[in-house]
């Protein structure tokens, strides 16, 4: 159990007051006691609580690929992940973790929204591409993360 939270801006692109997304993230700690993180960029704040499953010592979030062109807040399992991740690094990706939200980052970069169709999984998430400016959030198609 994992915990995501943001704000986004898009229509009048206000930056996002950091008090606000710490104070949501704050808030989810019952969801996440073990890491919590922050991303910033401009309109868009993302927030995550963490408990630790998969990859307790690489799995820190809000995560980004090297270039920080691609963020990730995902709450949930991906069981097809290991497969993803053989067939991401065939395409020349370079995984730095072991974590299955790792292959949502470098999946977007590869696949762009069709990533989500290509997850055997449980999730919620928000993914932000830096580069064109655009945020999907997202759930699996049974609901059961939920997304508010």
């Amino acid at each position: 159990m994992c915990g995501i939270c943001g704000q986004f801006n898009f229509g009048d692109g206000a930056q996002v007051l950091r008090r606000t997304i710490v104070d949501m993230t704050d808030s989810l700690v019952h969801r996440g006691p073990d890491d919590q993180g922050h991303h910033f960029d401009g309109p868009l704040g993302l927030g995550f609580r963490r408990l630790s499953i998969i990859d307790l010592a690489g799995g820190h979030q809000p995560m980004s690929d090297r270039e920080e062109s691609v963020w990730v807040v995902f709450n949930g399992e991906i069981y097809n992940f290991p497969e993803l991740r053989k067939e991401l690094e065939a395409h020349g990706h370079v995984l730095q973790t072991r974590s299955d939200t790792e292959v949502i980052v470098h999946g977007s970069k590869q696949w762009g929204d069709e990533v989500l169709n290509r997850l055997i999984a449980m999730f919620g998430l928000a993914i932000w591409d830096a580069r064109q400016r655009r945020l999907v959030v997202a759930r699996d198609s049974f609901g059961i993360k939920l997304v508010y």
